[in-house]
């Protein structure tokens, strides 16, 4: 139970890499805020917490808006009595060339990656430095430190998320809240299968087998190995642990 009786927020927790954090959390005795845009996919994973024993409520939220951040931080802190862990997960994926990017588009992904990471952050503060226990995850990615052709607006929203950490961490460690990132490689989601729908590969199976090659472990990850990295910066496990980027790609990135 290395969350005990700790206040976790997770953003983007309606599928994927958000939900395996969020279920993860609850077993390890965190009670959970699923901050999701979408209800349907939001309750579903609230429901699954509480069919393992674990306790989560579920707050629609759209954190490109500041009105809708400030207001599942107040309902956190009334149905839970604070704050300790912040997950920035939520995130949008546009994957374009320079030339095909638009500035709607480029709104939309620093909107959510970057302005609502930090929107987040900047709400939650008064109440994460209350805590004793205060961390602060952010999903970055391997994305944040390579290149990778026509992925310009979505590489560029992870390279700043990996610098609003190294900054944060150190503007943040005088209250001792530790802020850390996770750089997840190619990990198997659902948003995976959206993105091999724009590539036009209609069997996942080969796609999945495609997309793990670059790893000298020759696969994808699983959500699950993503919320194992998280749980272990969250906790007290890396309490000496702040502005460090964890790589989790099974080695694509090893050179």
């Amino acid at each position: 139970m290395h969350l005990k009786n700790r206040v976790s927020i997770v953003t983007g927790a309606g599928a994927g890499i958000g939900r395996a954090i969020a279920t993860r959390f609850c077993c390890e005795g965190s009670k959970v805020v699923v901050a999701e845009i979408n209800e349907t996919s939001g309750q579903e994973t609230v429901d699954l917490i509480g069919s393992q024993g674990g306790t989560a409520i579920f707050q629609q939220t759209d954190t490109s808006q500041s009105e809708s951040i400030q207001a599942m931080i107040e309902r956190t802190v009334s149905e839970f009595g604070g704050i300790d862990i912040l997950v920035n997960n939520a995130a949008v994926f546009v994957f374009r060339s320079i030339e095909e990017t638009g500035a709607d588009e480029w709104a939309k992904v620093l909107g959510v990656n970057v302005i609502g990471y930090a929107n987040m952050i900047k709400t939650a503060l008064p109440h994460l430095k209350k805590s004793k226990d205060a961390a602060i995850v952010n999903l970055a990615s391997t994305s944040s430190f390579i290149a990778q052709p026509d992925f310009v607006p979505y590489n560029t929203s992870k390279g700043a998320v990996a610098q609003l950490t190294r900054c944060l961490a150190m503007d943040l460690a005088k209250y001792d809240i530790r802020v850390n990132a996770v750089c997840p490689g190619a990990i198997y989601t659902q948003a995976t299968e959206r993105h091999m729908d724009h590539l036009g590969m209609e069997d996942y199976a080969a796609g999945r087998d495609l997309f793990g090659q670059d790893a000298p472990m020759q696969r994808m990850g699983e959500p699950s190995e993503i919320a194992n990295g998280v749980l272990f910066l969250a906790s007290d496990e890396a309490s000496f642990i702040t502005g460090e980027h964890l790589v989790i790609d099974g080695g694509a990135t090893i050179d």
